[in-house]
């Protein structure tokens, strides 16, 4: 049996909470052995940031000798449980923490020349205060050696599939993921805003119509001026319905969709980096480098092994469901044709 505390205190964020635990509740549903504690200061109920009340099982002082799991959500503002934060980190196996939960552990010092990473809102703050602390731009969660620190919010539900992955392996946590009809593949460094994130928010015909295209058949022909037909304009009317839209042109949304095509592959298959290239429209390897550098500072070959099970990243969320007999491979609300 695994013991998962969390920490909690008055204005604690709710998903930060009810989401890992969803999780490690959905595992047990599977036979996996989690024991949830809740802790607060004094042992009574806190607010949340989302109209209701949490109850607790004890106070800090009470928590359970042996912690194999402590989780420490975010709040506003953050608010480390006092001295006691370092004895309970001490006394876990690994320690995550989601949004300004971060800030609460840098403020006790255990995380100082960590990488890390926190909610884009507060990086900021995070970076000003602990400069000893190395903080990850965009990722969704980071994770360095007993620590797994986190954005919180929806991400919480990703770090703590990440964990189930990591005591009871890929398919295990699959199960899980589906089970909660969530992403399936969320890795650590997938950003916290990605293209599907804008795609979602087209309003435009043409626009819509491009984005589908490209979403549907990323290694298909889109250049400016297939795309312009495509959207039943000339290519400069697109290019700038593209920045009214999006904020990028055609052939950045050509690249960013290619590239989260690649990340799946490169996640969900041993398909050699060639292969990848290929199917998802980068043609080369050199050149899917390259865009690997250019958006997320690391090759391929590096994102491959931190965000699978064991790397040094500390490994990403279960992998997404295989390919149906038709060849695609559904992402959010988007259905990529990336057979494999």
């Amino acid at each position: 049996m695994r013991t998962v505390v969390f920490v909690l205190n008055d204005n604690v964020a709710l998903p930060d909470v009810a989401g890992p635990l969803e999780v490690f509740a959905r595992a047990g549903d599977f036979g996996a052995g989690y024991r949830a504690v809740l802790v607060s200061p004094t042992g009574a109920p806190v607010t949340t940031t989302s109209f209701t009340r949490l109850g607790v099982d004890t106070t800090v002082a009470a928590a359970p000798a042996s912690i194999d799991t402590l989780v420490v959500p975010g709040g506003s503002p953050p608010r480390p449980a006092g001295n006691a934060l370092p004895e309970l980190v001490a006394r876990a196996r690994r320690t995550a923490a989601l949004g300004t939960g971060v800030l609460a552990l840098a403020e006790v010092g255990v995380l100082d020349g960590r990488r890390v990473t926190t909610h884009w809102a507060h990086r900021a703050e995070l970076v000003k205060r602990h400069p000893a602390l190395r903080v990850e731009r965009d990722a969704l969660f980071v994770r360095d050696g007993p620590f797994v620190t986190g954005a919180g919010a929806t991400a919480g539900v990703d770090l703590a599939l990440a964990l189930v992955e990591e005591d009871h392996g890929r398919e295990f946590a699959a199960r899980v993921a589906r089970l909660m009809v969530v992403f399936l593949c969320r890795p650590g460094e997938q950003p916290q805003f990605s293209v599907w994130a804008r795609a979602a928010a087209v309003t435009s015909s043409g626009v819509r119509a491009v984005v589908d295209t490209v979403a549907l058949d990323p290694a298909g022909d889109h250049s400016n001026a297939a795309l312009a037909v495509r959207a039943a304009v000339s290519e400069r009317h697109l290019v700038r319905m593209f920045r009214d839209e999006l904020g990028i042109t055609p052939a950045v949304f050509v690249e960013l969709t290619r590239l989260e095509a690649a990340k799946v592959l490169l996640l969900t298959t041993d398909a050699s980096q060639e292969t990848v290239a290929r199917r998802v429209g980068f043609g080369s390897p050199e050149t899917m480098r390259r865009t690997f550098h250019r958006q997320l500072a690391v090759s391929p070959g590096v994102f491959r092994s931190r965000s699978r099970p064991g790397g040094p990243g500390g490994g990403g969320a279960a992998p997404a469901p295989p390919p149906t007999a038709e060849g695609h491979l559904v992402l959010g609300d988007l259905d990529l044709h990336v057979s494999v």
